[in-house]
Parts: C-alpha cells; structure tokens; sequence
C-alpha cells in the first residue's frame, strides 16, 4: 500500500483548493468523488490484467503496463501506449521537480514574512537552483535498481504525505473556524470573460485528473506482491483502501482550502502564503512535501529505468565505485541523464497549476481509460453491441470528451503563461 499512496498523494493534492476554487461548492467536490470511482473502477481492471493463460507459453506475468497491452492488444497499440506512458512519466518528473522547488522556496519565504513581518517584500530568487538541488538528490536516488529494493524508501513518503496532508486540512479547518464564515459560491470564482472561466474551469479538471490516476505503475507495484492470495485480489484490496483515504484527503484539503480563503484561494495550498503561522509548522510540512516527492520521483521513473535496462543494459559493462561496489555503466549515463532532462524542462516550464493540468488531461484517456476498457474487453471476449460492451464504450467516450476539453484549456494555460 506504501507504493500506491507515495504514487497518488502528491503535487496534485497542493493544487485542489485552487481546483474547487475555480468549480465551486458543487462542481469541485463532485469532480472528485467522480474521478475517485473512476479511478478504482480502471485499477480493477488493470489489477486483473497482471496474471493471464497462454495456451503455448501458460501463464504470463505482465510485469509492466505496456506488456499487459501488447499481450492483449497487439503491437501497435503497444507503441501507442508507449509514447502515452512515457510522456506521462517524464512529465511527473517534470511536475515533481517543480513542486519541489515551490517547497524549498516557500520555507525561505516564510522565514521572512516571520522575521520581517507579513507585508515584507520576502524575494527569494527564482527557483531554479532548488530544482537544481533536487535534481542532484535525484541522481544519486535514481541508482537504486528497482521497485524490489525501494519499500523503505516509498513507505517513508508515504508517511511524510500523510503528515503534510494533515497539516494543510488542519490549517484550512483552523481559519474556517478563525474566519467565523464559509467562503467561496456555488459556481466558484467569477472571471471578468466567458472564455477565461471556460478555460479555468478546463484546468482545474485537469489538475484533478492528475492527482488520481497511478494506473501507469499499478502493474509495477502488484509485481512486487507475494501470492497466496492471488496478487489481483491483494492489489484490488489495497487500491481500494487506497483510494478510500486518497479521496478523503483530497476532499478536505480542497474543500477546507476552497472554504478558508474563498475567491483567494492560492494555487498552491502549503506555499501560496493564506498561511503564515505557525510558521514552524508550515515549514515542516513543506519540508515533508519535499521528502515525499524524493521518493515519489523514483515511484513514478523506475518504470521507464527498468524498461532501459532490460532493452539495452544488459550487456553494459560495470565499473567500482566505493570500494568493493560496482555500478552499471549503462545505468549510472542512462539514468544521470534523464533526471537532468526532467529538471532542465522543469527549470524552462515554471508553471505549477498550468503544467499539472496539461499533463493530466492529456495522459487521462488513452492511460487510465482506453487501454484498461480495451483490454478488458479482449480478455473477457466481450461481443461488440452488447448491452455490456455499449455501456462500456459509453463510458470511454465522455471520459474521452472531458479528458479533451481539460487538454484544451490546460494547453491555454501553460502557453499563454509561457508567452506572457
């Protein structure tokens, strides 16, 4: 469970506030409760696709969300779920690193508004020599082989996830109460435009379609369970408990956000400074923020070493290092160098909420709903224009609609910043 939690709650749980903020009271906490359901509902399917009966090769193990689609899809669909997953899993790089940096910032800055007062200037820099730092953090994470080896390492996240996540619904419930009043509207802020509001509203769901999904990985994780039980009935047990305190979470740190500071509400909710005291406190939580997402980097990357290494590390010659230890070549360039792509895009696309969005909405589909309903429906040998198989294609397709109208609009969000 240690793996699915540190691969769910991350710098997307900052970013619902702001979510709620621009859905408002109806729209925000339904959106979550809807992408909750359908998040359970695609892991189920995935979690089935792990072990499957071959009549020449007997039982197959998909180790990894594109061997699951190859062996029931085809090839092509295999290419295509490629490009999808490892664009996803490079932009959570990307996002992590981002999020990091926010972090490291935001306690510089709230050690000055407590010195210096609350309407200080407090200017820290840009940051991207946090992300810089954090990237070099990452580098020497990145060296360890695989998901078998980071249990330790993912159930410190999680608990440091847990930690924040208490902190930042603690903070909203404590200025709800100091308030006297719940702020905020049914329809969330009011924009000066139709369009801009179309577009905000875009972006949020996209941001919420990025704090949910970890389909991507959710094949990497069940590899690593022991069986009896069977490891589809575990994974299914431990994905929806998983869920459970996911959405709990999500639901209180965006609607106490959301309810605190109203047509204020900050895109990041630990860093936009509604907070200011205990500061100790706020610069705790950041500090666990950026612990978790230590971990939660390598979470979401050791799919795409591991597929390096089984494809072209094999054969890489080793070298000492440290005495005794030896490390692959292949591994030390190959990894060295992808953590230092993830930061260099990090540092040139400076845009938290509007990159969340983007990365979100155009991954949600094709990942979370098309490959899992596909593969569903070929290893279950579901008749075409059945009842079942209409259902299940309906489904897919408003998915599809509102996957497309938050690519949109987080697309807006990320250029126009960009340009502007």
């Amino acid at each position: 469970m240690a793996h699915i939690i540190t691969a769910v709650i991350g710098s997307g749980v900052l970013s619902l506030a702001w979510s709620v903020a621009q859905l408002g009271w109806v729209g925000g906490p339904a959106a979550m409760v809807f992408f909750a359901g359908v998040t359970a509902v695609q892991s189920s399917l995935i979690a089935d696709c792990y072990i499957s009966h071959d009549p020449e090769r007997g039982v197959v193990r998909n180790r990894s969300y594109v061997d699951a689609v190859r062996l029931y899809l085809g090839e092509k669909s295999h290419l295509f779920c490629g490009f999808f997953l490892n664009f996803s899993l490079f932009g959570t790089g990307v996002v992590y690193t981002l999020t990091s940096a926010t972090s490291m910032r935001a306690i510089q800055r709230s050690n000055c508004y407590h010195r210096d007062g609350h309407d200080a200037p407090c200017s820290v820099g840009g940051d991207g020599y946090y992300m810089l730092l954090f990237g070099l953090a990452q580098v020497v994470l990145s060296q360890i082989p695989g998901f078998h080896e980071m249990a330790g390492l993912s159930f410190f996240a999680a608990v440091m996830s847990f930690f924040y996540a208490f902190v930042g619904v603690g903070l909203g419930a404590a200025k709800v109460i100091a308030n006297g009043v719940i702020m905020g509207g049914i329809g969330g802020i009011p924009m000066v435009s139709t369009p801009q509001k179309v577009w905000r509203v875009s972006q949020a769901l996209g941001d919420i379609l990025f704090a949910y999904p970890f389909s991507l990985v959710l094949l990497e994780i069940e590899d690593t369970l022991r069986s009896p039980p069977p490891e589809n009935e575990t994974m299914k047990t431990a994905t929806r408990a998983s869920i459970v305190i996911t959405a709990f979470f999500y639901l209180c740190c965006g609607c106490l956000g959301y309810a605190a500071f109203g047509d204020g509400t900050p895109g990041n909710l630990l860093t936009g400074f509604g907070f200011y005291e205990p500061y100790w406190l706020i610069d705790l939580a950041n500090l666990c923020i950026v612990l978790h997402l230590l971990g939660g980097y390598q979470v979401y990357t050791q799919p795409v070493f591991g597929f390096a290494d089984r494809h072209f590390g094999g054969a890489a010659a080793e070298v000492p290092v440290l005495g005794a230890r030896r490390v692959n070549v292949f591994r030390l360039c190959f990894r060295t160098a992808y953590v230092a792509a993830t930061t260099a895009l990090a540092v040139w696309f400076p845009y938290f909420n509007q990159v969340i969005g983007l990365l979100g909405a155009f991954t949600f589909w094709p990942l979370a709903i098309y490959f899992p309903v596909e593969m569903y429906l070929a290893r279950n040998k579901v008749t075409p224009w059945t009842k079942q198989w209409l259902a299940i294609h309906g489904f897919s397709s408003v998915c599809l609609l509102i996957s497309a109208f938050a690519s949109v609009g987080s697309a807006v969000g990320v250029f126009g910043s960009e340009t502007s």
